[in-house]
């Protein structure tokens, strides 16, 4: 059996992928939301064999994998894995596959309209027009200005990539150290503090990790420009998020454009939501219906690729 424990809010059910998986054998999906407890994750899991995980609120620790000793396969619609203990899932013969590249387009060019929507303060403006005022806000142009692209993956790249083409300096920071994957994009290769230190934009492009957890704190946000804007579209988590809400107060940073908070639904009284120089968006960056018609399908082909024996887009296989 194939379940689908966090279709919430929808976009599984009543798809071809739902349509191709089914093909696969028996399928349950479950839209209301619920996954996020980990008693009720275990029992929407029960005996499948295959999760395929929708949502980032739906935790998968060691917990979900003891109680479910029929799983041996979770399949993630989109990159992001840090919703599952990895090393858990190995120990405890569960293979994890996730669905790379696929929104790196609809992701970029989100990240793009973030950076400009902080530079052009365009919700401010928009706002102040509708009233009935006429302002005439000093504005940032990012033409000759330097972005700084931590993370050099498929979005990191194409954010690299859109930076160039409005006339933008890009330095570019790897985890892996990838130097040649950064200058094929036309960027040029910098430590973390020198682009900290150098940047007008900064754009989070790397996986939440135990490592990267606070990758952005207190000290990294005190290097950079009180000019500069900060742009996540990666995870809330990347960021310490008392030090940024106390450096954009501060207005020691010019402003940010945020698509991931620490708690999602962002809470209308969280201190980000009333700030003036924060623009956001509900962690939908990837919320296209390309993305979610060939991330969906891939999903499912990950599950059609490990019931062969061959499995794909590998991130974890059990351990032997």
């Amino acid at each position: 059996m194939i379940v689908v424990p966090d279709d919430f809010p929808s976009v599984f059910a009543g798809t071809p992928a739902e349509e191709r998986a089914r093909k696969l054998g028996d399928v349950r999906v479950f839209t209301e939301r619920g996954a996020d407890d980990e008693r009720e994750l275990v029992r929407r899991v029960g005996s499948a064999q295959a999760a395929i995980n929708i949502r980032a609120h739906a935790r998968f620790g060691d917990g979900v994998f003891t109680a479910c000793p029929a799983l041996k396969l979770v399949s993630v619609w989109g990159t992001g894995t840090d919703n599952i203990d990895l090393h858990a899932a190995g120990m405890r013969g569960v293979t994890v596959c996730n669905t790379p590249g696929i929104n790196a387009f609809a992701v970029a060019e989100h990240a793009l309209t973030l950076m400009l929507a902080v530079a052009r303060k365009i919700p401010l403006l928009d706002t102040e027009t509708r009233q009935g005022r006429w302002p005439r806000e000093m504005l940032t142009q990012l033409v000759g200005k330097t972005l700084g692209v931590f993370g050099m993956g498929a979005i990191g790249a194409r954010v690299a990539t859109l930076g160039r083409g409005i006339g933008m300096t890009v330095l570019g920071w790897s985890a892996q150290g990838d130097e040649a994957r950064i200058r094929a994009v036309g960027a040029r290769p910098a430590t973390k503090d020198e682009i900290l230190r150098t940047a007008d934009v900064v754009s989070l492009h790397v996986r939440l990790t135990p490592e990267t957890r606070g990758f952005l704190g207190k000290k990294e946000l005190a290097l950079m420009k009180r000019t500069a804007i900060l742009v996540n579209t990666g995870r809330g988590a990347l960021v310490d998020r008392d030090a940024l809400v106390a450096a954009l107060k501060e207005q020691r940073l010019l402003g940010a454009g945020l698509d991931v908070f620490h708690q999602e639904p962002l809470p209308a009284d969280d201190p980000i939501a009333a700030l003036p120089n924060v623009v956001c968006s509900p962690h939908n960056a990837g919320q296209t219906p390309e993305v979610i018609r060939d991330g969906l399908l891939a999903a499912v082909e990950n599950v059609e690729n490990f019931l062969r024996g061959k499995p794909t887009n590998l991130v974890v296989a059990p351990v032997r």
